[in-house]
């Protein structure tokens, strides 16, 4: 199991500071003013054209399936996932996880996103966690092409340039039945599903008991709704008791072994946190 801290496959955990907390109220605020934003770019782009033509609509594109590419600023790979609901769960090979509902007008997306620092890790100017917004275009089942604009919460601006391409194991589909295994990590953990979509499991090191479920959110896509919890964790992984994770999931199948890859966040009320875990069949 990896972490990604605070608040996709293949890829971790950290904490608020007290300082991000004093900020929390300013930032949810800026997080509502970006949605508030991205339904108004909606809005106005999906209403009917009256003219002379007899009056059409915008058909917009999807952008829910698995996707990965490039983040040419960074130079660092990108994986997400999206499901058919407009959540949208991204994760750099830094570690670093972006994590918002997507709104999509025509072939334009935007997002309003919260991004945070892999656990024991910071961003660059010792922060663990930040806002941020993802705008760009979307060509169903093709390509996702999206600019990053990001602040931490110690006030440093970063940006993005991501090309991402589309996963044909999106259209593998999604079922319980894919999913029910018996799954191992790197870090120690063993994790059942069972055909019920119940997932329960234990970390030998850290103590972790995991208890909760999986499903399927949309049969026609590799995307699955994940959430459960922690208990009896130990030292530094302690501060997960008790907390309620939700998120999203993709079954890899056509690898060896297969992998289950899981991204999810959740809060205490203290802190927030984001994990990523690739559990291999076993």
């Amino acid at each position: 199991m990896r972490c990604a801290g605070t608040a996709p496959a293949g890829h971790g955990l950290s904490r608020l500071t007290g300082r991000a907390r004093n900020v929390m109220q300013l930032l949810r605020g800026m997080i509502a003013i970006g949605a508030a934003a991205a339904l108004l770019v909606v809005s106005g782009c999906t209403s009917s054209d009256n003219g002379s033509s007899g009056g059409s609509s915008t058909t917009n594109a999807t952008p829910t399936g698995i996707w990965s590419g490039t983040d040419s600023v960074t130079g660092l790979s990108v994986a997400g996932y999206i499901d058919s609901g407009g959540q949208a769960d991204f994760v750099r090979a830094d570690g670093a996880v972006f994590i918002g509902p997507t709104q999509v007008s025509g072939d334009t997306l935007v997002a309003a996103v919260v991004g945070y620092a892999s656990f024991g890790n910071d961003f660059s100017d010792g922060s663990t966690y930040g806002l941020g917004t993802l705008n760009g275009t979307v060509t169903s089942a093709s390509t996702l092409t999206l600019a990053l604009t990001f602040t931490t919460n110690g006030g440093t601006a970063q940006s993005g340039s991501w090309s991402l391409s589309f996963s044909s194991l999106s259209n593998s589909g999604s079922s319980l039945a894919s999913v029910s295994a018996n799954y191992t990590d790197a870090s120690g953990a063993t994790v059942s599903i069972n055909g019920d979509g119940a997932m329960s499991g234990q970390n030998a090191n850290n103590g972790c008991v995991l208890n909760g479920s999986i499903s399927v959110s949309d049969a026609s896509y590799d995307v699955y709704a994940v959430s459960f919890t922690y208990e009896d964790c130990t030292g530094s992984y302690a501060v997960l008791n008790g907390v309620q994770f939700t998120g999203l999931a993709a079954f890899n199948g056509t690898r060896s072994p297969a992998q289950l890859s899981i991204v999810v966040s959740g809060a205490s009320s203290a802190s927030k946190y984001a994990l990523v875990l690739d559990l291999d069949v076993s």
